[in-house]
């Protein structure tokens, strides 16, 4: 078993007409956007540098840099199913996820079956392996006053077992 944790943050920008933010994949309508390089998902992104923590591998930047222009605008969802290849290239599969969004607004309680789905989807492993949770700030600092949003992800991968003996 190896166990990996993650962190994203981005600034949120009010808008004067409806937009959205992607969270998981999935586009919550609001009167924001998301100031970033790539769809700016905070939760995937948080998820794949767990999997990449769990794996030693480094980071979401490393992998996927800001300054390259190949990921201006890129779906997250690449970058996940990028990192699921390489941690079953490595061996492992998706034991457990559980994840925290901090924001205000759009509320995220109506989507998290959705999201939920979605992601055990991108992952290749049950629903019932994912959690989603989200928190308000309380009107407290940056993400209570509606400037930004982030989520934070615990990812718990289980070595796989080839032929009857275990991978390496």
């Amino acid at each position: 078993m190896r166990t990996g944790i993650g962190y994203d943050i981005h600034r949120l920008i009010p808008t004067i007409k409806p937009s959205s933010i992607v969270l998981g994949g999935i586009k919550l309508p609001c009167y924001f956007s998301i100031q970033a390089h790539s769809d700016g998902d905070v939760l995937l992104h948080a998820l794949v540098d767990a999997c990449l923590g769990a794996l030693s591998l480094g980071d979401i930047g490393q992998w996927f840099p800001d300054n390259d222009p190949k990921h201006q605008n890129r779906n997250s969802a690449d970058f996940v199913k990028e990192v699921v290849h390489k941690v079953k290239e490595m061996g492992y599969e998706i034991h457990h996820v559980d994840s925290n969004i901090f924001l205000e607004e759009p509320k995220v309680n109506p989507h998290k079956d959705v999201i939920r789905t979605h992601i055990a989807q991108l992952l290749e492993t049950e629903l019932s392996n994912v959690s989603v949770k989200a928190k308000t700030m309380e009107g407290l600092g940056p993400i209570g006053e509606r400037n930004a949003l982030a989520a934070q992800v615990i990812v718990t991968l289980k070595e796989t077992t080839k032929n009857g003996t275990r991978s390496h």
